[in-house]
């Protein structure tokens, strides 16, 4: 498997209270078969105490397909709603203000497994 390798903005490394912050620079490996993303135009949120769990689907009634479950800690959706934010931000600063898409009109989903 060819995998390419891309370079991480920065990470920051907590390094304990008053002490600051190390920068790293981190390389990340994509592989091939993630190069070209899904697409997901409906998303499902739920959440236990210890984790967030993002299901991406792409919906086309009367069905849908999960394409893309991410899991994560809620500290870490808290920094993923954050980065978001800030983004939408300078994407409206710089495009307009995004119109928000009509609310579907399904209240549940029934997944197979």
């Amino acid at each position: 498997m060819r995998q390419e390798s891309v370079k991480n903005n920065t990470v920051e490394k907590e390094r304990g209270a008053g002490m600051g912050k190390e920068h790293k620079d981190i390389k990340v490996y994509m592989p091939n078969e993630l190069k070209g993303g899904v697409y997901a135009n409906s998303m499902v949120v739920s959440h236990t105490q210890e984790e967030f769990i993002l299901d991406f689907l792409m919906v086309a009634q009367p069905e849908g397909t999960l394409t893309a479950r991410v899991i994560v800690s809620p500290g870490h959706v808290k920094r993923i709603f954050n980065a978001l934010a800030e983004n939408i931000k300078n994407y409206e600063e710089k495009f307009g203000t995004i119109r928000l898409a009509e609310t579907p009109k399904w209240k549940t989903f029934d997944v197979a497994l």
